[in-house]
Parts: structure tokens; sequence; C-alpha cells
């Protein structure tokens, strides 16, 4: 009998999982269900690009995962019966179907979160989708020079969305709302790099102000003010998928699946959650941040887990940890800011041309990882000894 593994979700996290575990488990005893709800790889990264008018390279899972092994149903996730073993997703013509599952990954990542800010959810655009992304970039060509655009949040995704759109519509006026003080996390280097750059994009920064609630021509501060807004843009953070609440999952008040530093969860073995979705310590004991840049090594680490404890091979103890942080300011201009282990600001920095080449490099990476998942892998699948029955408990070396 096959052991069968259900992916859940093939963003960075889902893909790199499913392709790493058909690199480790290249053998008729695994079956590998990938399920996902669009055909195609999204650079999420890359969607404050998308936003302002750039075509990004189509990656078709069909191609991607050819000859892998993997087997992809298109279908939207909406529920997982964690006791019964089952997933039930809906394909696009409606029809629900259940897979069942030996071991499950959960990859589905997140969402833009509105934060309860009356207004948003009616009158503001999001960049944590393709079709967000895509409805912002039709909103944008409509717009006349002069008019203005506000991005709410100072973090990471609207840093790169305020200095993108003003890159490529000088004509606009770009105005930047967040709640600290301008790239407050960063180093004195990158500070200062990020305000000369941002000035020169001749975008208005508000330091220290939060949103209380959007309209359709502007944004409301905490300080009773206003901002005009032809368009508000919200990067204030992430919300995950509600489908772990409903389960018997062990969660987080934010409904994220709490796991251990193998990605599995703490009160289901045969689950493992990765990227967004899940909360697991990095170190410090600080948790991961939804990024990328942990989400990766999250699946690199679920999968080489599940793989071992299928072989009963090595369990593997490779501790997640930062290294630097990737900020692009436009196609011309990057911040790499170095940070410790626990991603707290060092001294140095990488800043300029330099670091733009840098973060496109690393963003080109990750998707050739992810879009050769069986990179070294032979052709002729190698010969395998029998492993035990999908019902039994895989078999675990201590590591």
């Amino acid at each position: 009998m096959q052991h069968r593994i259900v992916v859940l979700g093939a963003g960075y996290t889902g893909a790199v999982a499913a392709g790493r575990l058909a690199r480790r488990l290249h053998r008729e005893d695994v079956a590998i269900t990938l399920v996902n709800a669009e055909p195609d790889f999204v650079e999420r990264v890359r969607m404050h690009q998308l936003a302002v008018g750039q075509e990004l390279r189509p990656r078709p899972f069909a191609e991607m995962f050819a000859g892998t092994g993997v087997a992809l149903k298109l279908a939207t996730v909406t529920a997982v019966d964690v006791d019964r073993k089952t997933v039930t997703a809906v394909d696009a013509a409606g029809a629900a179907e259940e897979i069942a599952y030996d071991t499950l990954v959960y990859a589905l990542g997140s969402a833009w979160n509105d934060q309860g800010v009356p207004g948003v959810a009616e009158h503001a655009h999001q960049i944590a989708s393709r079709p967000g992304a895509l409805r912002l970039r039709e909103r944008l060509a409509g717009l006349a020079a002069g008019q203005p655009v506000v991005v709410v949040g100072g973090g990471l995704t609207g840093l790169e969305a305020a200095t993108e759109i003003a890159e490529a519509r000088p004509d606009l006026r770009v105005a930047l709302a967040a709640r600290g003080g301008l790239g407050d996390w960063l180093s004195a280097k990158g500070r200062r790099h990020l305000r000369k750059v941002v000035d020169r994009l001749g975008v208005t920064v508000h330091e220290h102000t939060a949103v209380t609630a959007v309209t359709a021509g502007h944004v409301t501060t905490a300080e009773g003010g206003t901002i005009p807004a032809a368009v508000t843009l919200w990067t204030t953070g992430f919300a995950v998928h509600p489908i772990p609440r409903a389960t018997a999952l062990e969660v987080t008040d934010t409904g994220r699946i709490v796991v251990d530093g193998t990605m599995r969860s703490v009160s289901h073995p045969d689950v493992y959650a990765i990227g967004d979705a899940a909360l697991a310590a990095g170190p410090g004991d600080k948790p991961l941040r939804m990024s990328c840049a942990s989400g990766v090594p999250m699946a690199w680490q679920a999968a080489d887990t599940i793989a071992a404890r299928l072989t009963g091979g090595k369990l593997p103890n490779t501790p997640i940890r930062y290294f630097n942080q990737c900020i692009s300011l436009g196609r011309r201009e990057g911040l790499i800011q170095y940070v410790t282990a626990d991603d707290r600001a060092v001294r140095a920095a990488l800043t300029g041309r330099t670091a733009a080449v840098y973060k496109e490099l690393v963003c080109k990476g990750a998707a050739w990882g992810v879009a050769n998942p069986l990179l070294g892998i032979p052709t002729r699948r190698r010969h395998v000894v029998p492993q035990p029955t999908p019902a039994a408990e895989p078999t675990v070396t201590p590591a």
C-alpha cells in the first residue's frame, strides 16, 4: 500500500515542500498530492510589481511538476477533518471531493488582514494575492496625474509598494502612513538610505500615524485628521485562513497551527504545518515571522522530517535562523539589512543598485527552486525496501 501525503497550498512553502518530498521520496510506495486553487505558481513577493503593470513570467504547475510523481489537484480546500484524516476540496465546477491522507502538510498561508478597521474591506486594496494586485493595477491605471495614493503600513510590504508605485507613476502623489517611525527596525545606515530613496521618489511619509477609518476619498487618522486618497492600499499585516480553527488542531489565538521544531503539529503527529499558517519557534524561542524567509526553511524542515520518519532515517536538526531582510525600493534601488539569527538589525547593510540586484537574485532563486523540484534526481526510480502500511505510525529514528 502507498503512504498518502497530501500538501495543501502551492505558494512558496507548499510548492517547495511537495517538490522536496518528491525528491526525497521518489518511490512507488509513496503518493504525493498537491492541492491548490490556481493552476499557476504565484510569486507573491512580486505582487507590488504586478500592481504597477509589470508582467510576471507564467509558471504552470502542470509543467513544473511533470515527471515528479506529484499529483496536482486544482481545487479550493474548504475543510480538514484531522480525526478522520480527510480534506474536503471543491473544484472549479463546484464539485466537492474528500481526499484521504496519512500525512498532511498544511501550507494554505495567509491573506490580507483589515484589522477590523471601518471602511477597509469596502474601500481599500490589497496585494496579498494575485487577484488583489490585478485589481489595484487596473485602478492605478485609471488614475489621472496628481491624484493621491496612500499606502497604509510601514513594514516590508508597505515600503516596497509605496516606492514601486512612486517610481512607476511619478505623476501621482504617493503617501505612506506608518504606525511607527520610517524603517524604525532598521540599522542607522538602513534608515538613512530608506529616507534618501523615499525623498527622491517624492513619497510623503506620515510617521507615528495610525489609520482608523478608510473612505472612498481619504483615510482618517487616530488624531482625527485626514489624508486624501483616491486609492488606499492596506498593508498592515496578514491573517491566516480560518480552517485550522474549525479543527481539533492546537492553534494560537490568531489561528496559527502550533508546531514543534520539525514543523509537526504538537497535537496531531500526522499533520505538519509550514509557512504563515504555522507558529514555530526560532532562535531565542521567538516566533518565526510570516515571510518567505521563514516559510521556505520550514518547508525544507518538514519535508526532510517526513522523509526521515518514513524511511527510518535520521531526523533533521537544523535550526531555522535569519541572515538578512531583502527590500526592493523600486527597480533601481534596494536595501539588504543584515540581521542577527533572531532577526534584529545589525550595523551592516547593503544599499543602492547592488542591493537591488541582490534582491532580484533572491527572488529569482526562490522561484527557480520551486520550478525545479527534482534537480539531481535520477530519471529511474531507486530500489526501495518495502515500508509499513499507511495506517502504521512511521518509523522514527531519534536524531
